[in-house]
């Protein structure tokens, strides 16, 4: 059940994030809760627009996302925080390279196939309660006609071109807490090369 709750959070998030593409005004991203916000309010032109072709060709919702998910994430913070300190740090640059196109290789195409289940579910943000340095968190829920609401907390850090985000926690379990999880495992019977052989060998 937990693991539905962080699909069905990712699919209406990530079907937000494909929206952009489909508008001319650039996304606040000055601004966590407007650059949210305003993503979310796109999500059923990126629903309209895609939605006859998703089951048929997944390589369409693989294209979009890395056009439209990508530029939002902060995906170096995210590799580096999914593995321990120390197989990151004793990674070398072209290591870390690979690891993080493979990592978002991973996130895209693990909830891909739940992009089809999207039904009636709307985004609903909360105001931001201060702020610790460069990072923030902002609450939201995923609400349904169906279900119960699903609470979702996106956390965003501050860089040179506005607010990116780095992971999200689905009734309080977090997105690279689980990849870790599962990456741990992995590392456990091996090293860096281990990890990144067994990741080459999905694709």
């Amino acid at each position: 059940m937990q693991k539905n709750k962080i699909v069905i959070a990712f699919l209406v998030f990530l079907f937000s994030w494909l929206a952009v593409g489909n508008t001319v005004q650039a996304a606040p991203t000055g601004d966590p809760v407007l650059l949210l916000q305003y993503i979310a309010n796109n999500m059923i032109a990126g629903l309209k627009a895609n939605k006859a072709t998703l089951k048929t060709k997944p390589s369409v919702v693989y294209n979009l996302a890395y056009k439209y998910v990508v530029p939002y994430a902060n995906l170096a913070e995210m590799s580096k925080r999914v593995l321990p300190p120390r197989i990151w740090n004793n990674a070398t640059p072209a290591q870390r390279q690979q690891f993080q196109q493979l990592f978002t290789k991973t996130v895209i195409r693990t909830y891909a196939s739940a992009l089809t289940n999207y039904q009636d579910q709307t985004v609903r943000f909360f105001p931001v309660r201060g702020s610790a340095g460069g990072t923030v968190e902002v609450q939201s829920q995923i609400v349904s006609s169906q279900n119960q609401p699903i609470n979702v907390t996106y956390r965003l850090m501050r860089t040179s071109s506005g607010w990116r985000l780095y992971d999200m926690s689905v009734e309080g379990v977090s997105m690279l807490s689980s990849f870790r999880a599962q990456f741990s495992d992995i590392l456990s019977q091996g090293d860096m090369n281990t990890l990144l052989n067994r990741l080459s060998g999905r694709y």
